[in-house]
């Protein structure tokens, strides 16, 4: 990925399901997939994540059940010392020498032994003149959520992210930390730095992603009279799990860590504005597109298990490689299902800024599923789309993941007409609140039929021009363009092996199915 850096900071985090055999002398870090558990080891949850399982009727399983305490056990005592453990994957991850790896793969407990192999890149250190994310807040439809009485209160968030330096003396985040919103605070990089020190230690420029993701939640500066993000009085729950001066093996484990972390505390509702696909050291280690398909990374098998099992929403960045030849789609764990992937839009026209992954065409289900403007990366649209979260949580407690999941995507602006640019395009205040409310939405979209090798609409708009999206079927794009509007009309040709259109009037869409 290619992320830029700036007040608000944009970081590309790369990972890569390795081989599975040591590739050199030194020690590397590895997944060891366990064979099964103790069967009367009772549930590594809190009794709050305990009732809001059984709330939602979803029931305890073996993946709440911690991993083999007899298994940690007989590691120790070959001398291989396990540092993240996973009850979701039924895993550990250790360092191994490679004399240590040929004696564990031959242990009778361990199934399968995996390389970490993630590695972290960050772009520039550039900064623009002058960010702003105001637009967005429009775009969303924030002041509707703010008359309804929806700001995140009493919803937790947990963030996952790569550093959360300055957060607590930030302008934008004095609110938060002024009525002790952040809750807890774990950094799985570096386990024996304090709380403060997490806030108040400058590693590297990626030590502020954090801090602006978590911004772009619940920020709201009053010295400039700006609100950047939705959850203004929501409460939080942070975790370090990327460091990002450097490339690296071995923080995949950090982010299953930080997942379970925050599911044993119950925290429903995760952003993480991190993406892995490429960019090893060897080439040869990296991902390749064709496995971005939800369920090849242990991360999206991860999410996906906290997306079916454990009620959890997770929100993530689609991606930053649209503009890269050689990978273009989104990263994972973006490509599972079960989670929510947000592109970045344009402020203007709606459609895909440049940057922002688009979804393969092998998935099965639509990616990304929403979008919304970012002009510093998806690291940032994100967030946005999880204070839009907070806000339906909010305004009804008891709905599923999924039924939050399907109120975003059906109030987003082109629905149902999704495609692989912008998913269901952009998640509007006042759609989510009529759906909240049980209440029917106007009718806002329609299709009608073309022939030949152009149309002309009819078009009931101000704008100059609009987004037009010519697919190859009915969610594939081939490409976009911005059409000019004359005179109220709008003529659409329709290119080859075309064979659907949508016209998106931002207030209306038109979907053509040529014939």
């Amino acid at each position: 990925m290619t992320f830029r850096l700036s007040v608000f900071l944009c970081l590309t985090v790369l990972f890569v399901q390795g081989q599975t055999r040591p590739a050199g002398p030194e020690v590397a870090k590895y997944w060891l997939l366990l064979t099964d558990k103790e069967q009367d080891a009772l549930p590594a949850l809190s009794p709050t994540a305990i009732v809001q399982r059984k709330t939602q009727n979803l029931p305890l399983d073996e993946t709440d059940q911690p991993v083999s305490a007899s298994y940690l056990a007989l590691l120790k005592r070959a001398g291989v010392q396990p540092i993240c453990q996973s009850r979701w994957l039924n895993a550990v991850s250790v360092r191994l020498t490679p004399q240590q790896y040929a004696q564990v793969v031959k242990l009778p407990f361990v199934k399968e032994v995996q390389a970490i192999d993630p590695a972290i890149v960050i772009a520039s250190t550039k900064l623009p003149a002058n960010p702003q994310l105001a637009p967005v807040m429009s775009q969303i439809q924030a002041p509707d959520f703010t008359k309804a009485g929806l700001t995140g209160r009493f919803v937790n968030i947990g963030v996952i992210d790569a550093g959360f330096f300055g957060a607590d003396s930030a302008n934008a985040l004095r609110h938060v930390f002024a009525r002790q919103g952040v809750k807890r605070v774990r950094d799985y990089v570096n386990e024996k730095k304090t709380h403060n020190e997490l806030f108040r230690t400058l590693e590297s420029n990626a030590d502020f992603h954090g801090t602006e993701v978590l911004a772009a939640i619940a920020g709201s500066d009053p010295v400039e009279n700006i609100q950047f993000g939705l959850a203004t009085d929501a409460t939080f729950y942070l975790a370090r799990t990327d460091q990002g001066n450097r490339e690296y093996r071995g923080e995949e484990d950090n982010w299953v860590a930080a997942m379970e972390w925050m599911d044993s505390l119950g925290v429903r509702l995760i952003n993480t504005s991190l993406g892995y696909a490429k960019g090893m050291s060897n080439p040869k280690d990296n991902y390749e597109p064709g496995q971005m398909d939800g369920h090849t990374s242990l991360i999206s098998k991860a999410a996906q298990i906290a997306a079916d099992k454990k009620g959890m929403l997770i929100i993530v960045s689609a991606g930053n490689e649209g503009e890269d030849r050689t990978w273009r789609i989104i990263s994972t764990p973006a490509d599972a299902q079960g989670v929510l992937a947000i592109g970045a839009t344009n402020s203007r026209l709606w459609n895909r800024i440049g940057y922002s992954s688009i979804g393969p065409e092998s998935l099965a289900y639509l990616k990304p599923n929403v979008a919304c403007f970012s002009l510093y990366g998806t690291s940032l649209s994100a967030p946005v789309i999880t204070g839009f979260a907070a806000c339906i949580m909010q305004a009804n407690p008891k709905l599923t993941n999924k039924e939050v999941m399907s109120i975003i995507e059906k109030s987003a602006h082109l629905y149902p007409y999704g495609n692989n640019y912008v998913g269901y395009g952009v998640p509007q205040a006042s759609r989510a609140l009529a759906l909240l409310r049980n209440q029917e939405l106007p009718v806002v979209a329609r299709s009608v039929k073309g022939t030949g090798k152009s149309i002309t609409l009819p078009i009931a708009t101000s704008e100059l021009a609009v987004s037009v999206f010519h697919k190859k079927d009915a969610t594939h794009v081939l490409q976009q363009e911005a059409a000019k509007v004359n005179a109220g009309k709008l003529v659409v040709r329709r290119s080859a092996d075309e064979k659907q259109t949508t016209v998106d009037l931002k207030t209306e869409v038109i979907e053509i199915i040529w014939e």
